[in-house]
């Protein structure tokens, strides 16, 4: 799996002299005009203090659309060095005609790794790869045929004897979609639906352990909210950081209940505020339909504590938020299951506990 997302890859190396050395020659002498020893002098500070970054920035980079080998020399006769994959992140450092040489990550420095930990430092190899499947920034469309190939690597993971890591694959060529070509018209969506991959595979090992069970949100193990974050932070007012931000939610939940009223009140009290906040996300119908089960829930878990009172409360907020699904948003998925939980508060079907059954 991809690491933390990074900035651009250096290619380059400034080789700079040793202090000394350039001070004498910049210094050297009591003969020079003032003027030409401060202009020295201000270049040997520029060449200190240039930001690497923008050094960085004019590697040319691309990935991979297809898996390639990874060869010492530009010949496929070459001895093998490795396997680049789809959306591994390459930094061009040459061509030739048929292939290029390229510093491919395979794995990115891990933040969260222990300082023993082997992938901790990440994995970088330097060869030959050939051009056939190679997408570079400057390929035309090539933030169109990237995606492409993350959405059939997308729906590869989704079938039942899929390609092994396709889900993986289509993870790393979406977020190249946003990386490579971070103005294009998919990037924001690229993006998100490889924080959104990464996300359904991170919860799915979060969910494993025995802490996913523990009442308090905090006391179980965290989903990465990184590149969620991240979504929201470069596509502010879109509908996918809407979508990140709804995602974020989760991280709020308890594991289990424990038949207590205060994990349900403080988890629909999230939910329709993300709805108020959030009136045009695509997640509003489904957080306004959290926050109304919750509600439901809560009209038994009062009941069993002995306040008559707050479960009538809570029997008109549920019923109240169920309709403004069905007046809000009628085209919604959500709007059926909201009828269907406006049915059974009105019939006084309990929709928690063993009664549910």
């Amino acid at each position: 799996m991809a690491g933390a997302p990074q900035s651009e890859v250096n290619s380059f190396v400034l080789e700079i002299l040793p202090l000394s050395c350039s001070s004498s020659k910049i210094f050297r002498g009591t003969s020079r005009k003032p003027m030409t020893a401060i202009r020295e002098l201000a270049i040997f500070l520029a060449l200190i203090l240039f930001p690497a970054s923008f050094a960085f920035a004019q590697a040319q980079r691309g990935t991979l659309v297809k898996g390639e080998t990874i060869r010492v020399s530009p010949s496929a006769d070459s001895p093998k060095l490795g396997q680049a994959e789809r959306g591994h992140e390459l930094v061009i450092i040459d061509s030739s005609r048929d292939f290029t040489h390229v510093e491919a990550i395979l794995r990115e420095p891990r933040k969260d790794a222990d300082e023993d930990d082997p992938e901790a430092e990440g994995k970088t190899i330097t060869g030959w790869v050939a051009n056939k499947a190679l997408v570079t920034m400057s390929t035309p469309n090539g933030d169109k045929i990237i995606y492409g190939e993350a959405s059939n690597s997308e729906d590869e993971a989704s079938r039942r004897r899929g390609r092994r890591d396709a889900a993986q694959d289509a993870m790393r060529l979406y977020y190249r979609v946003y990386d490579l070509f971070p103005t294009s018209p998919l990037a924001a969506e690229g993006l998100y639906r490889a924080a959104d991959i990464r996300w359904q595979m991170d919860r799915a090992d979060v969910m494993t352990r025995p802490s996913a069970r523990e009442r308090e949100a905090y006391m179980r193990g965290t989903i990465d909210e990184e590149w969620m974050k991240l979504v929201i932070k470069k596509f502010p007012g879109t509908k996918w950081a809407d979508l990140a931000a709804f995602h974020l939610i989760e991280n709020k939940l308890c594991g289990d209940w424990q038949g207590a009223s205060k994990c349900p009140e403080k988890e629909a009290e999230t939910y329709e505020k993300y709805a108020k906040e959030h009136e045009q996300s695509p997640a509003a119908p489904e957080a306004l339909y959290d926050a109304a089960w919750r509600q439901s829930a809560l009209i038994e878990i009062y009941r069993t504590e002995g306040n008559q009172k707050k479960a009538e409360e809570a029997k008109g907020r549920a019923l109240a938020q169920a309709q403004k699904i069905v007046s809000q948003y009628p085209q919604s998925e959500w709007t059926l299951r909201a009828q269907t939980l406006i049915f059974y508060i009105q019939q006084g079907v309990p929709t928690f506990g063993n009664a549910t059954d």
